[in-house]
């Protein structure tokens, strides 16, 4: 079921209509019902064409009107959403969608992602060939090497219709702190297939303005420009998960 959703949710991405919301630099996807309110995605380019800031955003109804519970821990295909990509960010990086995933009641391991959250995949390959990410010899065997992945990360759940997770083990959460935010690598069949921001709900709530390193591999399995900061800014009836910093990237 939840794959007919999102294969539903990929129709309707190749037919949206997208706009720019200025004539030089920004650029806004076409919008997404995520509940009582609605998300969109939007890119900031620089003069020369190269990324500036590539970002999810939520308007206030979505924050203040999401379900708050639903049956068990993990995802539902009802809290999952395809945010699109103007073309111009598809262009200027090697993001193609946003999968966008609301947890209610958190997911595992207990007592450390069992809050209400978000989950911001940022994937570099397209929403149908996520959708078939099913072979799990892929998923938990075929591992990109380590050079790819930032030092200290773990490699941990395998998700079908996602890929494999890799996680920072000097994240606060993971050493005593209360999880609030967090940034997460993905992976499937070798290839490093996403970038993740994850963050609490109420964090989003409570935070007007926030900024993080984002830990960058060593290497690179495709060149262009990836991000080095990750941003929360909450400005004019909306909430912006940034990527910021974007640095040009050759293949190694």
């Amino acid at each position: 079921m939840k794959k007919i959703i999102l294969l539903l949710a990929v129709s309707a991405i190749l037919f949206s209509f997208y706009r720019e919301t200025s004539s030089t630099t920004d650029f806004k996807s076409s919008s997404v019902q995520v509940h009582g309110g609605k998300a969109w995605s939007s890119i900031k380019l620089n003069k020369d064409g190269s990324p500036a800031q590539l970002s999810l955003v939520f308007d206030n109804k979505t924050l203040n009107n999401l379900p708050m519970h639903s049956a068990g821990h993990g995802h539902s295909p009802e809290n999952d959403f395809i945010i699109p990509l103007h073309k111009k960010a598809s262009e200027a990086t090697p993001f193609k969608f946003v999968m966008l995933n609301w947890n209610p009641n958190g997911h595992e391991p207990a007592g450390i992602y069992d809050l209400p959250h978000f989950d911001v995949h940022f994937y570099m390959t397209s929403a149908e060939e996520v959708m078939n990410y099913t072979d799990t010899v892929k998923i938990d065997h075929k591992l990109p090497a380590a050079d790819y992945f930032p030092a200290k990360h773990m490699a941990v759940a395998g998700v079908p219709m996602m890929g494999k997770h890799w996680i920072d083990v000097t994240s606060g959460e993971l050493n005593g702190q209360k999880f609030t935010q967090t940034f997460i690598y993905g992976s499937y069949d070798s290839k490093v297939v996403f970038y993740e921001p994850m963050i609490t709900l109420d964090f989003l709530k409570k935070t007007s303005k926030f900024e993080r390193p984002i830990p960058v591999p060593a290497k690179f399995q495709k060149p262009g420009y990836y991000p080095t900061k990750m941003r929360v800014v909450k400005h004019d009836g909306v909430t912006e998960v940034l990527l910021d910093g974007f640095v040009k990237r050759q293949a190694s």
